[in-house]
């Protein structure tokens, strides 16, 4: 069955990624390391076949940005859609081809495809899998859909906080089995970005 992987990302355009991190360090700044961490993620993640990949976009007119061809061609690209945060995210579990599916996030730095593989590997006997992220939320929520989606799995969940992964837990419910895959830090504060600059040298 084929895996699918999502990457979840915004056209890197000056004032509209990375609009917590711009109010800390200047959109300049913000906007530079965005643009290097979608080109990374997506040439990483483009590079192996275990896994048809998928750039979910916003906004919506942005499907053919040129940014997108960090990902030689072998991504398929599609529009976020309406909705909030949780909406969104949840639409490509609703409506890709049958198998997994795991979606990340376009600005964590340590991703590796190991830990993706991991991830994947997981729903062979979970019907659920998170990646924690280090402030609270999760850099990475992925389903073995053999089960209808939980219709309420991001309701009311508080985004951006430090809540955002409890949140989403709280929402499951009894029937459906969990895994957890490595701790990432996605770099959305001054913090997370002098950590990212200090690891590069």
């Amino acid at each position: 069955m084929t895996r699918h992987l999502v990457v979840f990302a915004k056209a890197p355009r000056l004032g509209t990624a990375k609009r917590r991190l711009a109010a800390q360090i200047g959109a300049v700044e913000a906007a530079r390391f965005y643009r290097e961490a979608l080109r990374a993620t997506l040439a990483r993640c483009a590079r192996d076949e275990r896994w048809r990949l998928w750039l979910c976009v916003a906004p919506d007119a942005a499907t053919g940005h040129r940014a997108w061809r960090a990902a030689g061609g072998r991504a398929t690209v599609i529009a976020q859609g309406r909705g909030d945060l949780g909406a969104r995210m949840a639409r490509p579990f609703r409506s890709l081809p049958p198998g997994p599916v795991v979606l990340i996030g376009s600005d964590i730095p340590a991703i590796t495809n190991q830990v993706l593989a991991a991830a994947f590997q997981a729903l062979g006997t979970h019907d659920l899998v998170f990646g924690p992220a280090r402030d609270g939320g999760f850099w990475l929520i992925g389903a073995r859909r053999l089960r209808p989606w939980p219709r309420d799995l991001f309701r009311d969940v508080r985004w951006s906080t430090s809540h955002a992964l409890a949140d989403t837990r709280a929402n499951i419910g009894p029937r459906l089995s969990v895994a957890f895959v490595e701790t990432l830090e996605d770099v959305d504060d001054s913090d997370s970005h002098r950590r990212w600059k200090e690891a590069r040298t």
